[in-house]
């Protein structure tokens, strides 16, 4: 296991970082990659505990620490848009993320984000950082490979047993199928919980209240990872601020920046962050 370099960090994400195949040729992907990049935009120290193979070029991240488990493998995702919607492939699964690999002088890092693509993150992660603000995006607990590697949505048998300690959670309504009963079934269980709906924006549910925010009209080039970037924004200022309404402003805006540039390009810009933050009153 590679490890560099071992210092305090203020966001801590986990999961793995993937190969995309994409018309242009591939490129580095994943929550972690999203997510960790744009807690970085927002001034934090981050840190990815991921695993991939030693050829994978990691020089996009190279402003982060990375706790690396090396194997033979990459998680690759192929993207296909059809007529009906897109098709989703997987290949050659990294290995599974637990503890063990989570440098020490991580496991009292600020803000934790679990950030499983395919069924890789071990849900007892949940609850291994109880000094910590754990905030979730469960939509790879939420998939399965068929064995014609076509992703596809399964159940969550863990999803109470995480939802009930995390802080809070962020899942788009295409993770759950626009299933309502199952938003619902989640809401009953965690704290705050973010529903993104693409150029619709985000609805939050907090304190038995909805409330639902408009996304800006922009001139979408690549939705990819835009749901990651809401959610770092998102868990960020809501550690900071202890407001969801406030956090899901913030995150909806950064988020509708995001999709007028094409993959990692897409993090925000430190113009975009001044921009969109207001001042945090004492």
């Amino acid at each position: 296991m590679q490890i560099y370099p071992l210092q305090p960090v203020d966001y801590l994400v986990i999961g793995h970082v993937t190969r995309d195949l994409t018309p242009d040729g591939p490129r580095l992907g994943g929550t972690a990659a999203y997510s960790g990049l744009t807690a970085r935009a927002l001034g934090l120290r981050v840190g990815v505990v991921t695993a991939c193979d030693p050829d994978l070029p990691l020089f996009e991240l190279n402003d982060l620490a990375l706790a690396i488990r090396y194997g033979d493998t990459t998680t690759t995702f192929e993207n296909i848009q059809t007529p009906a919607g897109r098709i989703q492939r997987v290949f050659h699964p990294a290995t599974t993320l637990d503890l063990s690999m989570v440098p020490e002088v991580w496991r009292n890092t600020p803000i934790v984000h679990l950030g499983p693509v395919l069924q890789e993150v071990d849900p007892k992660l949940a609850r291994a950082f109880p000094n910590s603000f754990v905030g979730v995006t469960p939509q790879g607990w939420l998939r399965a490979a068929t064995p014609d590697n076509r992703v596809t949505f399964t159940e969550w048998p863990e999803a109470r047993y995480v939802l009930e300690t995390a802080n809070a959670a962020v899942l788009s309504i295409e993770d759950v199928q626009s299933s309502e009963d199952l938003i619902e079934e989640m809401v009953s269980s965690i704290r705050v919980l973010a529903i993104t709906e693409g150029a619709s924006g985000a609805r939050i549910y907090w304190n038995g209240d909805v409330r639902y925010f408009r996304a800006p009209i922009t001139a979408e080039i690549d939705p990819t990872g835009a749901g990651d970037i809401f959610a770092a924004a998102f868990f960020v200022r809501l550690y900071q601020t202890r407001d969801p309404w406030e956090a899901a402003r913030f995150a909806t805006q950064l988020a509708a920046a995001s999709v007028t540039r094409s993959g990692l390009k897409s993090i925000p810009t430190p113009e975009e962050v001044k921009l969109n933050s207001v001042e945090i009153l004492p």
